[in-house]
């Protein structure tokens, strides 16, 4: 089995280079100067424990590869990016390649089943850092990470199995789950916190902004029938499996949407996070205030260049309550 990365961010890299440290065939797919800089001296992968330095083959297109029937595409890269991505990849690979989204929202399986007839889901809980080209940091000591995976929308096959049984031998939490997607609407209820961080900063403490964004998510899945994991269950999980590690010379950065404002990128992920609850809402007659104002703001920090740290959650409040009651 080959592994294809399609995303070679944080996420995409330490999963990679996981698999590539342990043997096996392993391709990058990057954009900008990353794949280069991989190309002229390879990965680097910092962890707690160890600098791994790899020399990992990496593309900047699908069509670089010469795609096999022992092939198993994983996206990792953010959602906005998936639609562009797979409009690529189908033009290179035959439609019945495996292609597991191992991404942030509820939205990448969606577009990629419209193209392919093997999709599946993973649910992806992993401390990881991509500030400089070439360099990932994976912050999480012993269990790499949570990535649970099953077919979408629901069932196992031998596929995903022995995905994540070779992702359990690189030292991550991985487990077939017949029903995955519950597990990605859970996790989006912890990703709805992104942009409260992106926008107020690191320090900033979530409050009534993030409790409100919460609350509104659960009454459009009540709304929707969407089953979730119980708050208590997945954190007994999530806190049993991760444990976050120092690495020695780096600070642990914030999360996807925090770096990609620092990084000055002209897009986050918002809309496929936050914006998944105002769809909803709009569908199911749930008002979703919170969730709207942190989209909203979030989309135009990006789009004015901005940093992370703007607006206080106080600020964010008032900016809600002025909306609502106009």
């Amino acid at each position: 089995m080959r592994y294809i990365i399609y995303g070679a961010g944080g996420i995409g890299c330490a999963i990679g280079g996981k698999l590539f440290h342990q043997g096996h065939d392993v391709v990058l797919i990057g954009r900008g100067e990353q794949v280069p800089t991989i190309q002229r001296r390879g990965l680097t992968l910092k962890t707690p424990t160890a600098t791994l330095q790899l020399p990992i083959r990496a593309v900047a297109h699908p069509r670089e590869l010469v795609f096999t029937p022992d092939d198993v595409v994983i996206l990792t890269m953010k959602s906005q990016d998936t639609e562009l991505a797979l409009r690529d990849l189908q033009r290179a690979a035959d439609n019945n390649i495996p292609v597991v989204c191992c991404q942030n929202g509820v939205d990448n399986e969606r577009m990629a089943v419209r193209r392919f007839t093997r999709v599946y889901g993973m649910v992806v809980w992993m401390p990881t850092t991509f500030m400089e080209p070439g360099v990932v940091l994976h912050h999480a000591s012993s269990t790499g990470g949570i990535l649970d995976a099953g077919c979408f929308p629901t069932g196992v096959d031998p596929v995903i199995t022995q995905v994540t049984a070779d992702l359990r031998a690189c030292d991550f939490s991985a487990k077939p789950d017949p029903n995955i997607m519950r597990w990605k609407y859970t996790k989006l209820l912890s990703n709805l916190r992104n942009a409260l961080q992106a926008i107020c900063g690191l320090d900033a403490a979530g409050g009534e902004v993030a409790r409100a964004a919460r609350q509104e998510a659960l009454a459009c899945y009540e709304a929707a029938g969407i089953p979730w994991v119980a708050e208590e269950e997945m954190r007994d999980r999530v806190q049993n499996e991760i444990h976050m590690g120092k690495i020695e010379g780096h600070a642990r950065a914030g999360g996807s949407t925090w770096q990609s404002l620092m990084r000055g990128l002209p897009g986050v992920e918002v809309d496929y996070l936050n914006g998944e609850i105002v769809l909803l809402g709009k569908l199911h007659g749930v008002p979703t205030p919170y969730n709207a104002i942190l989209q909203h703001v979030t989309n135009e920090m990006a789009k004015g260049g901005q940093r992370p740290g703007n607006l206080t959650p106080e600020q964010l409040q008032a900016m809600v309550s002025s909306n609502v009651s106009g």
